[in-house]
């Protein structure tokens, strides 16, 4: 009988190749095309079977399921949920090996549970909660201590046979300049703790600069995320809006060239943040059709499509 840790063992190797940087072709060309996934969190009006289904016939290839507070499958359920949301993705036909969390503390019981369960469900790759600077304190002591965190995290993860993802994020928290993000990644193992790039935040926060961080922390990257923005005034004062893939300040046909040239191939989680009656907000009720949300869905993936071959 195959004991628990032979298992994950056997695991281990599959997530090690799904995980490894592709790069280009020997013969110079484009890697393999990436699996786009649905961020769940836009479905979060529908049960699993419906989301799963829902995603299939839109032609995602998986989705990326919420594990967080207010999530598809809610922290303290993970034992009892996380298996039945998917074994309804994979039900049809779908991926299913990536989830989201707020998990920040390796200390907290609730984040060996949830990494225990994903692992031994095939879940190869979570994304992680965001950190938080303190400006009343010097920057450099906290990302010492960030830095002490991550290491226990690649420890934990490399125990469960999982890879934690950190996502950098606009605004003024922990990853948000990516250059620090590195800074905490960089001596750890990729297969077990590395960045979920995000282009849309990376733009927001350097226009031009952004393929520097990218290019710094691609050995890193195993998991990217995919969404779109331009800046409003509002108040006067300059913002941030989401806004539908194509429609905004992204420069995606360039940005797929960076990653092609720098042999990222990892696989893709669309995200939906521009209003869409409560389904960009993780609702469990809509202001608007439900035929505009999947309109609005198919749409953006069509987009992806002409860029990601």
């Amino acid at each position: 009988m195959t004991t628990r840790r032979e298992a994950l063992i056997l695991l281990a190797a599959a997530a090690a190749s799904a995980m490894a940087p592709i790069g280009l072709s020997a013969g110079g060309g484009v890697p393999e095309r990436r699996k786009v996934h649905l961020f769940s969190k836009h479905l979060q009006w529908l049960d699993y079977e419906r989301m799963a289904e829902t995603a299939a016939e839109i032609g995602f290839d998986g989705v990326d399921l919420t594990v967080r507070p207010g999530g598809h499958v809610l922290p303290e359920n993970v034992a009892r949920d996380l298996p039945l949301a998917v074994g309804a993705i994979r039900g049809a036909g779908l991926k299913a090996d990536r989830i989201t969390t707020a998990i920040t503390d390796p200390g907290d019981p609730l984040t060996a549970t949830i990494l225990e369960t994903a692992s031994e469900l095939g879940i190869g790759i979570y994304r992680m909660g965001w950190l938080k600077y303190d400006r009343a304190q010097p920057i450099p002591q906290q990302l010492d201590a960030y830095r002490a965190r991550f290491e226990q995290f690649a420890q934990m993860n490399e125990r469960f046979v999982i890879h934690g993802a950190y996502q950098n994020h606009v605004g003024i928290g922990v990853g948000s300049p990516v250059w620090d993000a590195w800074l905490l990644v960089r001596d750890l193992d990729p297969r077990w703790l590395g960045i979920r790039y995000d282009v849309r935040h990376a733009m927001a926060e350097g226009i031009r600069s952004w393929e520097l961080g990218l290019q710094l922390v691609a050995p890193h990257i195993r998991s990217l995320d995919v969404k779109d923005f331009e800046w409003m005034k509002k108040g006067g004062e300059w913002t941030v809006e989401s806004v539908p893939l194509g429609a905004g300040a992204v420069r995606f046909p360039y940005y797929f060239e960076r990653l092609d040239e720098l042999g990222i191939a990892a696989d893709m989680t669309l995200h939906l943040e521009y209003p869409l009656g409560g389904a960009d907000k993780g609702k469990t009720e809509l202001s608007i059709p439900e035929e505009q949300v999947l309109e609005a869905m198919q749409k953006d993936l069509e987009f992806l499509k002409k860029f990601n071959r």
